[in-house]
């Protein structure tokens, strides 16, 4: 039976490429997928095969790092969340409501969705890209201090101005953001051994793993020298613009064995940067999946993301996040033996004595094998899509 999902996601590579095979999957089935989104994705999400829906709104990606989530910090980005629901729920509303779906399946950052599925009548299902949280882990105190301040001004204002919203819009409020309940179904897109406090996590959460779909094939990479071997280094999409990182790490990697592919992001001139050594292969972005198949390590900021097509691969991570989210699936990998964490401040000596640690760690290589294998076996996709088709059986 012929089904129809609606999918919602803020427009970051790191909360909506996790889910692109589930919907390629959901696809392949036969059903029919509407994925809202922000405008710089929805040609991403079209070619997955489903239907765009333009939200109206598009956050805009972060450029500065931070090492610490403050009252004021969070209650900002509350705020941009909730103007978030204003502009685009009466968009959402209008063009479900002509064309109703039989789910909403909504990422952790969009406050819209289980206010969509309650209007429309439908069940809802949350598309969680990196921890789970549930009544016994609190995915934000992970992130937070230990001294940050719960009952703050501007944390207060911001619970008035989410029921005020609620209020104006005639729905439920949304979830504080202390107090977030899981959904009947939760769809995480990182293996059940990455999670902290798994034990603690019912049959709601189905613990997925990564997938890459159709985006593993869909770009190809070469090494320049195939026999090298072959340094990935990326800090992501949004905190990229660190000309000093990258001047390091060609300080570091200019001699000695490596070859080195290198993103540095669409903000930065690569002229900024000086000469380039003949062994850097430095460019705006790159296949990250095709490049993940050669690499024998990756120097990364640890997103969820990245650190889930580094395990899906086998290869073993050197960390360097840049902001708390990051640094929390940073030090979760190290737990587990799979990436050394580096220091806040760092040089070209630290940088290649600890690549050189690692690529020559024989336990971690071993671990980080023994992961990939494990992470491939969650069933991905099709448990998703077989997830969902069964909750809405139910």
């Amino acid at each position: 039976m012929s089904r129809h999902f609606a999918f919602m996601a803020p427009p970051f590579d790191g909360h909506v490429n996790p889910n692109l095979p589930l919907v390629e999957e959901l696809r392949k089935r036969g059903h029919r997928v509407s994925y809202a989104t922000g405008n710089r994705k929805l040609e991403t999400v079209r070619s997955s095969g489903a239907q765009g829906v333009d939200t109206n709104m598009d956050f805009s990606p972060p450029t500065q790092s931070f090492d610490r989530m403050t009252p004021e910090m969070l209650a900002e980005m509350m705020g941009y969340l909730l103007e978030h629901v204003r502009v685009s729920f009466p968009v959402l509303r209008r063009h479900f409501t002509e064309d109703p779906p039989d789910v909403v399946c909504y990422d952790m950052m969009m406050m819209a969705g289980p206010m969509l599925a309650e209007v429309l009548g439908v069940p809802g299902a949350a598309l969680v890209p990196n921890f789970a949280a549930n009544e016994h882990f609190s995915l934000l105190r992970t992130f937070l201090p230990e001294d940050f301040d719960t009952e703050h001004p501007a944390l207060r204002e911001v619970e008035r101005n989410r029921a005020e919203l609620a209020e104006e819009l005639g729905v439920s409020p949304p979830e504080s953001v202390f107090s977030a309940k899981p959904a009947d179904l939760n769809l995480v897109s990182i293996p059940r051994q990455f999670q902290p406090e798994a034990e603690t996590f019912d049959d709601r959460f189905r613990f997925l793993g990564p997938s890459l779909g159709s985006r593993a094939t869909r770009e190809s990479f070469t090494p320049r020298a195939p026999e090298a071997p072959l340094l990935f280094i990326s800090l992501g999409t949004a905190f990229n613009n660190r000309p000093d990182f990258y001047r390091q790490c060609l300080d570091a990697f200019s001699d000695g064995p490596w070859q080195v592919a290198m993103s540095i992001g669409e903000r930065l001139d690569p002229d900024e940067l000086g000469p380039v050594p003949d062994n850097f292969d430095v460019r705006t972005r790159f296949p990250q999946p095709a490049v993940l198949e050669h690499a024998d390590v990756f120097l990364s900021h640890t997103g969820m993301n990245s650190t889930m097509e580094s395990l899906y691969h086998g290869v073993p991570l050197v960390a360097y996040p840049q902001m708390p989210e990051q640094r929390a699936n940073a030090e979760r990998a190290e737990q587990l033996g799979l990436a050394r964490v580096l220091p806040a401040e760092v040089t070209p000596e630290i940088l290649r004595k600890t690549v050189d640690a690692v690529s020559g760690d024989e336990r971690m290589r071993a671990v980080a094998s023994a992961t990939s294998f494990g992470v491939r076996s969650g069933g991905g996709a099709v448990a998703g899509a077989d997830a969902l088709e069964a909750h809405l059986a139910t």
